[in-house]
């Protein structure tokens, strides 16, 4: 259903068809006309004139003895030209600069590419240190802290595949190069949804990192980086709080 608007919406007709498509989605199985009919706010009459129109232009299926109702496979093209034009920095921003107002620390943004993560975007901070990571720069995924939110979302399949093919070369003296303490960590990351790094990537640089995944699809992760000299408790107690609010507030509008 949608949310109530202030402004008059045109077209009701669509919007209604937008909530028998919502109840078709949402279905655990292909609903019939009758189980469309009773869980939306139109009559039966109605509900199957817009079922006859949508099943016209393709975007539901009308299939059984039964007659239950399916999405048309309209929506897989429409949802691959999204994905091609997805652009999660675009989406991400306002979250990621209010959480670098709040935080007063610099605030980084990547992508997942091969077994690298990309910097996509870096926000500084008022207070920023000369971090070593620049605008389109790959990091490693064992060692930085958006690397490691990312793997904390994989399969454990997926995980040791990644530990059994990759080198783990340390980068620091922090660096965690034996593959079961890795394990350990990354599995405690996704226990409590957030990865620390400390000094890991980077000598004397602390962060805290948070994984951007919805519907299983990777879109990539986030950061809040600070020098280690200025992260106490509640420092830290701060980036967790906040960076979740805006790992949520990013999904939301994903």
């Amino acid at each position: 259903m949608l949310e109530p608007t202030q402004q008059p919406l045109y077209g009701g007709v669509l919007l209604k068809a937008k909530d028998i498509l919502d109840f078709i989605l949402e279905s655990d199985t292909p609903p019939s006309l009758k189980e469309i009919s009773d869980n939306v706010p139109m009559t039966k009459s109605t509900v199957y004139k817009i079922l006859q129109t949508l099943e016209y232009v393709g975007f539901v299926r009308c299939l059984g003895e039964d007659k239950r109702y399916y999405l048309g496979t309209v929506f897989l093209s429409y949802a691959q030209k999204t994905l091609g034009t997805f652009d999660i920095n675009l989406v991400a921003q306002p979250y990621l600069t209010k959480l670098r107002d709040i935080t007063n620390e610099t605030v980084n943004l990547g992508i997942l590419d091969s077994n690298e993560v990309v910097l996509l975007a870096k926000l500084e901070s008022p207070n920023s240190v000369n971090l070593v990571s620049r605008i389109g720069k790959g990091m490693m995924l064992y060692s930085s802290a958006m690397g490691k939110a990312i793997l904390s979302t994989y399969p454990a399949v997926k995980l040791n595949q990644y530990l059994a093919t990759t080198k783990l070369v340390p980068l620091t003296a922090n660096t965690i190069t034996d593959k079961q303490k890795l394990k350990a960590n990354i599995q405690l990351t996704q226990a409590q949804g957030y990865a620390i790094e400390n000094s890991e990537n980077q000598q004397d640089i602390f962060c805290v990192g948070f994984p951007l995944v919805k519907n299983n699809r990777i879109y990539g992760a986030f950061s809040v980086s600070a020098p280690r000299y200025r992260v106490k408790q509640t420092n830290l107690d701060l980036f967790i709080k906040e960076g979740r609010k805006a790992q949520q507030e990013i999904l939301a509008a994903i």
